[in-house]
């Protein structure tokens, strides 16, 4: 007969090494499938990334990469989003709120409102103010914030923006070029604001040099060429695993991952990207560091997400 004080040390030490292989596979990086894994690179100019289909049981024309860089130190996380699938549509909150273009909506978690409003994939946007992790407290967004044809919030000149029109082409513009939306967006349907544009006409903009190089979490949006594949990307930052990007490195990744122009949406502490895997279940896929605590989801103002069209 076993003695009574060693089957007690034996299930004390079954129990702790039940609680350390939860609590390591909490910690342990979200992927597409568990046969995944970071496609690894030297250097940003060796990133060739090697896309996977995303949900297509759910709809098709999405696809799924991350990736991490040894020199500088980065991961990252990307979609691909072809526009012209008529199964996909453009999700971007506010549209409850508008009607006064005060830019003033609830805010809200990424992860949230990829819930909220049923989305396959979500991504941080706008600047915002003021900064917390509580949901559902006043924010004022900074920037254009366009929802289904409702203005939200107006364009601020000296930042760009992404725009989604009305008869279903994208681009990444100047919000000084959009025209007045006190009472109309005319023919846009959704748009979103950023900071400035990191890649045009499939080069990294000469002005992202002068404005510094300070390494950051970062989120960005980028558009193919012809405008209709819709890029998606999430840098980590702020952790051992991932330094952070400069603006300039934004644009060589979204360059590498296809793209020919590219935005600087809100990053630092505000930088997710949330997924809707096929089980149901969303997942923030980085590593968000909200006042300096990592995991720790910011509630941010307007995001852009990817939906399944219902119509």
């Amino acid at each position: 007969m076993e003695n009574p004080h060693r089957k007690k040390v034996r299930l004390a030490v079954y129990l702790v090494i039940v609680l350390l292989s939860v609590s390591c596979r909490t910690l342990s990086p979200l992927t597409v499938a568990p046969e995944t894994s970071p496609q690894k690179f030297g250097s940003l100019e060796e990133i060739l990334p090697r896309w996977q289909p995303f949900a297509e049981n759910i709809s098709p024309g999405i696809d799924y990469f991350e990736g991490s860089i040894r020199k500088p130190r980065l991961r990252f996380w990307a979609l691909r989003v072809d526009l012209t699938e008529p199964a996909l549509r453009i999700v971007v909150n506010g549209k409850e709120s508008a009607g006064n273009a005060d830019g003033i909506i609830p805010s809200t978690k990424v992860s949230s409102f990829v819930r909220r409003y049923d989305c396959l994939a979500g991504i941080n946007t706008n600047p915002f103010d003021p900064v917390s992790g509580k949901e559902g407290e006043a924010r004022t967004v900074i920037g254009i914030n366009v929802s289904e044809g409702k203005v939200t919030a107006l364009p601020v000149p000296r930042y760009d923006g992404l725009v989604f029109y009305t008869d279903g082409k994208a681009a990444i513009v100047s919000q000084a070029e959009l025209p007045d939306m006190e009472n109309s967006a005319g023919n846009i349907r959704n748009a979103v604001g950023g900071f400035h544009r990191v890649l045009q006409d499939g080069a990294v903009s000469e002005a992202v040099y002068a404005r510094g190089n300070a390494r950051h979490p970062r989120s960005a949006a980028g558009l193919s060429s012809d405008g209709q594949i819709l890029y998606l990307l999430a840098i980590d930052g702020r952790r051992l695993g991932s330094r952070g990007a400069v603006e300039a490195e934004i644009g060589i990744i979204l360059q590498k991952l296809g793209a020919d122009d590219g935005l600087n949406l809100d990053g630092g502490g505000s930088t997710a990207l949330a997924l809707k895997y096929p089980d149901g279940k969303v997942r923030v896929v980085n590593t968000p560091i909200h006042q300096g605590i990592p995991g720790w989801e910011r509630a941010v103002a307007a995001c852009l997400g990817i939906a399944p069209n219902a119509e």
